[in-house]
């Protein structure tokens, strides 16, 4: 494909800048569209620019990753996400958008500590997490194993058959059914006891109506009892207390009297004192005020035993009741408004339990309508993929191949929020050989072929705008590397793909390559990573193709293999 179709895809991961991580003291490299080739001797480091993206974008980390010598290993991806519309709507949402720039930042110390930053501010690692799954893909060298397991297969289907919201809707109603569902089956379980409950709580709430408490009663009641038990010495008490503020010769109010006629007199000689010959008159008056009043109160009390009686036992029922339910007595009045709002519960448990029983029937229907939706959905694209599998495996040389697509459909007691499908992705790599489950193919070959077939087939339905390749074509080798070459390229011309490989057929096929070489001295090793020019990267492929020493046969194969794939 030539560079006017591919600057129709938008750039997405720009660049990457690494510090002091394993074997690299510093890197910084701007990337380009389409399909980047990642080279370089074995053992020069690969990987490193794979795993350095895998630390921006949330994977474990720890500090034997730092670079000897070093107290910190930091990695910094810059993302172009004007064309990601649900990068953008995931920053706005928890505010970290600044513009189409998107800058993910990690920090890795000797201490184990790990600090991730996105646009500058700092974040948990799970947020880093769900960004860089709108991001980034990465494939390793052993994607494959994934593929062997059920729940991924499921989930390459349906990611192929883009029905993301018919799968939202039956998760949905998945929770809704469990949940009512579950409310039913408590309800149900305590209608077992029901009967015995209901005595329980009718008795209860007879006891206390008939106790009929009062919110207060009790602590009126106790200053009540306080009062009836001291009726004697109250009346004396106040009585005399009257007489002395009052009645008596010598009272308060005779002895205040005769201070007033004498401050009256020296007043006369000091106007200044006048004032406070209104405190005094004051005085006077509170004096027999209070007088009266405790009088009062004496004469309206009376020795009553059978009040006093009454109360005694009126307290003794409600400490009872209170020692009985364990409560304080001023909780007896709450534990009544409880115990009658069970008993109604119960009481009306019946129609209850009726209208659960409609409401769990309804949305088991409707689960069961929507996992029919979804399964006819997925067989069609079932289909689909199977075709397009085959049409890829046979163009990597296995023309014989059969790739079918098993889905199981199972009751509604093995519901899940997927649906009631199971997937099998089965596989017959020769003629006469029955179809079988893609984990018992045996040929690690043809395993990675029909790994790599499959992701290319669902990788197109994607959302994700950049996909990185860790190696994927090991065990691939001749003609067949570089139809996995032509693949890739394929995927370039749609979404950002970067390869790390060691196949010169694949490399030859990406736009533009990658070398990472690694330097040695006395004291250090370092890596580095340098785009290649076009006579670079002919020497590069040529060194693939033959070894380290080049010959002019070789860079000749080279530039053919470059030219035919341009």
């Amino acid at each position: 494909m030539g560079k006017s179709s591919r600057s129709q895809v938008n750039k997405m991961l720009t660049s990457i800048n690494i510090k002091n991580l394993a074997i690299v003291a510093e890197l910084q490299l701007d990337l380009e569209t389409g399909m980047t080739a990642l080279t370089g001797e074995t053992g020069a480091g690969k990987s490193i620019l794979i795993d350095a993206l895998g630390l921006a974008l949330g994977e474990k980390a720890d500090k034997g990753m730092i670079r000897i010598n070093c107290d910190k290993a930091e990695i910094t991806a810059i993302f172009d996400v004007s064309h990601i519309p649900e990068a953008i709507d995931w920053l706005k949402e928890h505010e970290l958008y600044e513009d189409s720039e998107c800058h993910l930042r990690r920090v890795i110390t000797l201490e184990n500590r790990s600090r991730a930053f996105i646009n500058g501010s700092a974040v948990p690692l799970k947020s880093l997490q769900a960004l860089g799954n709108l991001l980034v893909e990465i494939h390793g060298q052993h994607a494959h194993q994934r593929l062997l397991k059920k729940t991924y297969q499921l989930a390459s289907l349906d990611n192929f058959a883009s029905h993301t919201s018919l799968l939202a809707e039956v998760e949905s109603a998945y929770k809704n059914w469990q949940q009512t569902l579950k409310e039913y089956t408590q309800l149900k379980e305590a209608e077992a006891d029901r009967s015995s409950r209901l005595e329980l709580l009718s008795f209860q709430a007879e006891e206390l109506e008939q106790l009929d408490l009062k919110p207060g009663e009790t602590e009126a009641l106790e200053q009540q009892l306080k009062t009836l038990s001291n009726a004697e010495s109250l009346i004396s008490g106040c009585f005399d207390l009257s007489a002395r503020l009052y009645e008596n010769e010598d009272a308060i109010h005779s002895q205040l009297s005769s201070c007033q006629t004498s401050l009256s007199q020296l007043a006369g000689l000091n106007p200044a004192l006048a004032e406070n010959l209104e405190l005094l008159e004051s005085a006077l008056i509170n004096i027999r005020e209070s007088s009266d009043n405790v009088r009062h109160l004496a004469e309206n009390l009376e020795t009553d035993e059978q009040a006093l009686q009454e109360t005694e036992q009126r307290l003794q029922s409600i400490y009872e009741t209170s020692r009985k339910y364990r409560l304080d007595p001023e909780q007896l009045c709450d534990k009544a408004e409880t115990i009658g709002e069970e008993l109604a519960l119960l009481q009306n448990s019946d129609e209850q339990l009726a209208r659960l029983a409609e409401q769990v029937d309804a949305l088991q229907a409707n689960y069961a309508h929507l996992c029919q939706q979804l399964s006819q959905s997925r067989q069609k694209a079932a289909r689909k993929l199977e075709s397009d599998t085959v049409k890829l495996l046979q163009s990597l040389a296995m023309q014989e191949v059969r790739f079918e697509i098993s889905l199981e459909n199972h009751g509604l007691d093995k519901a899940s929020r997927s649906g009631l499908d199971e997937v099998q992705f089965m596989v017959s790599a020769n003629p006469g050989q029955p179809l079988a489950p893609l984990a018992k193919v045996a040929s690690g070959g043809e395993l990675s072929r029909i790994s790599l077939a499959i992701q290319v087939a669902t990788m197109g339905t994607m959302n994700i705008p950049t996909l990185i390749f860790d190696e994927v074509d090991v065990g691939i080798g001749g003609g067949t590397a570089e139809i996995v070459g032509r693949l890739l390229r394929q995927l370039g011309s749609k979404q950002q793909a970067l390869c790390v490989t060691h196949l010169p057929q694949v490399a030859a096929q990406a736009h533009q390559q990658l070398k990472v070489t690694k330097l040695q001295s006395e004291n250090m090793t370092v890596t580095t990573i340098s785009p290649l020019s076009h006579e670079e990267r002919i020497s590069e492929i040529a060194r693939m193709l033959g070894g380290v020493e080049l010959t002019a046969q070789t860079l000749a194969h080279a530039e053919e293999m470059m030219q035919k794939a341009s």
